[in-house]
């Protein structure tokens, strides 16, 4: 059963790719950093996107049901009206996404795209099937990011979203969200604006009308290139994903420490983690007034 008040991201995402804005996807990683990313899309009336990936489930030794039960919590005591969808992000193993879903996520995200264009076809149309079921939405991604120390290497191309490809893709799997791959690396970018093939966007809005369109490794990246990849004509894309910049801002605030367990995280000395709590909370309010632009869009979600 979905989480109460929680909604798919074809309910939350299409008045973004209507409206000139996107929602940003907060991989909050640690359970005591979904308040304050809540908190900052509350006080700025923004809809909003909870997720973590099955890699991140790992690193920070969490289970879905317990990062369901961390946004539930802070649901409740924020009193958080705003559209919210939680999203389990970068997942390949169908257990973690049926497991996601029993929790109570209301999307997923299968990504085989490290497979061949038709294992991931078939691997997708298969968690499109189990997901819809169970009215939950389904992200999938076609191409590969690179990682930042490689963004300017030759041969990034390779691994871009071929249009017609995608066309063949998203009608052939039926998935809801498609994640292109158009030079943004997971990260942070160790160039100061990375190479973005707006014109490879471009054609995949033209044969994909309708298709929710996402941009992942937002981390770093200007605010004018996530602001053109947004306002493409047609519609641009209506979800960013954030998470490096998050987790850096938090242990940043407290001394440099290094990445943790979420439990590790919650021991920490209060004085201190309320400090890091308060650079994560500010970090996501920058990304939604001026990344984004999704500040005051709540109401446009129905």
């Amino acid at each position: 059963m979905k989480l109460p008040g929680s909604l798919t991201l074809t309910e939350l995402l299409p008045p973004a790719q209507q409206g000139g804005y996107a929602v940003a996807a907060f991989s909050a990683r640690y359970r005591a950093c979904v308040r304050p990313v809540l908190k900052a899309a509350v006080d700025l009336n923004s809809p909003v996107i909870l997720e973590i990936s099955q890699r991140e489930l790992g690193w920070f030794q969490l289970t879905p049901r317990d990062f369901r039960d961390a946004v539930e919590q802070a649901m409740r005591e924020l009193h958080a009206t705003v559209p919210l969808a939680l999203h389990l992000d970068h997942s390949w193993d169908t257990g973690v996404i049926h497991g996601a879903i029993e929790a109570g996520f209301s999307s997923v995200m299968i990504d085989a795209s490290a497979q061949p264009f038709e294992e991931n076809v078939k691997q997708t149309r298969q968690v499109v099937e189990y997901a819809h079921a169970r009215g939950v939405s389904v992200e999938a991604e076609l191409g590969r990011l690179t990682t930042t120390d490689q963004l300017e290497t030759e041969g990034d191309e390779a691994l871009y979203t071929v249009p017609e490809e995608a066309q063949q893709f998203v009608e052939r799997t039926g998935c809801d969200v498609l994640a292109v791959s158009i030079g943004t690396a997971h990260g942070v970018y160790m160039v100061r604006d990375p190479k973005i093939d707006f014109d490879r966007l471009a054609a995949i809005r033209r044969l994909l009308p309708d298709t929710l369109l996402v941009l992942h490794g937002g981390s770093g990246l200007p605010a004018a290139t996530v602001h053109r990849a947004i306002e493409l004509p047609g519609g641009g894309i209506s979800k960013m994903n954030v998470a490096t910049d998050l987790e850096n801002a938090l242990l940043a605030a407290m001394g440099g420490l290094k990445r943790m367990t979420s439990a590790e995280l919650d021991a920490q000395d209060p004085a201190l983690l309320a400090r890091g709590l308060s650079a994560v909370e500010a970090e996501a309010r920058d990304k939604i007034q001026n990344f984004v632009r999704s500040a005051g869009r709540a109401e446009r979600v129905h």
